[in-house]
C-alpha cells in the first residue's frame, strides 16, 4: 500500500486543514476507486472560531453563483494533523489488504470561492457515501464518510461495463 503524506509547505492559517483520500483496490465492480474521506459533523461553535474573510479567496470563475456556507463546509470537513494521523493509523490497520493508497495534503488557503463540500455532492447511480463511522467497532472519536464516483474507474473485467 502506497501512503503519501504531503506535509504543509507553510504555515496553515488553521489546524482544520488537511485532505484525505483513499484508492480501494476493488469496490462495487469497479478498480482502484478513489475515495474522498471528509468529516460530516463538526461542534455549530468551531465555525464561529475561524475569520472567514481571511480564509476564504476569490471566485473560482466569473458569474459562478456562491455557496458562502458550502465553502465554510470545505474546511469544517476537513482534517487536523492528529485526526488525519489517527485515520491513517485506523486505516492503514483495518484495511491494509483492500487499499492500494492513502494519501493527503494540505488545503490550499484561501479557500476559492465556488467549491462545493463533499458533504453537499449528489448520490446517484455511480456516486455514493461510506459511512466509516457505522462500521462495527469505528475506534475514532469523530464521524468519517467518504464520497466515490464509480464512473471515474475501471470496471474489474474489462467489457463489463
Amino acid at each position: 500500500m502506497e501512503i503519501d503524506i504531503v506535509p504543509a509547505d507553510n504555515k496553515l492559517p488553521v489546524a482544520r486543514a488537511y485532505s484525505l483520500s483513499i484508492v480501494i483496490k476493488s469496490f462495487k465492480g469497479r478498480k482502484d476507486v478513489e475515495v474522498h474521506l471528509f468529516r460530516p459533523t463538526w461542534d455549530a461553535a468551531e465555525e464561529k472560531l475561524y475569520d472567514w474573510n481571511a480564509l476564504m479567496g476569490d471566485l473560482l470563475a466569473p458569474d459562478l453563483e456562491v455557496s458562502l456556507e458550502s465553502c465554510r463546509r470545505v474546511v469544517l470537513e476537513a482534517f487536523t494533523e492528529e485526526e488525519r494521523d489517527q485515520l491513517v493509523t485506523y486505516l492503514k490497520d483495518r484495511y491494509q489488504d483492500r487499499l492500494a493508497a492513502i494519501r493527503s495534503c494540505s488545503l490550499n488557503f484561501p479557500i476559492p470561492l465556488g467549491l462545493v463540500a463533499l458533504s453537499e455532492l449528489a448520490e446517484g447511480k455511480d456516486s455514493g457515501f461510506v459511512n466509516f463511522d457505522k462500521v462495527l467497532n469505528f475506534p475514532l472519536p469523530f464521524a468519517v464518510r467518504g464520497f466515490f464516483d464509480l464512473s471515474q474507474h475501471r470496471p474489474l473485467l474489462e467489457g463489463a461495463e
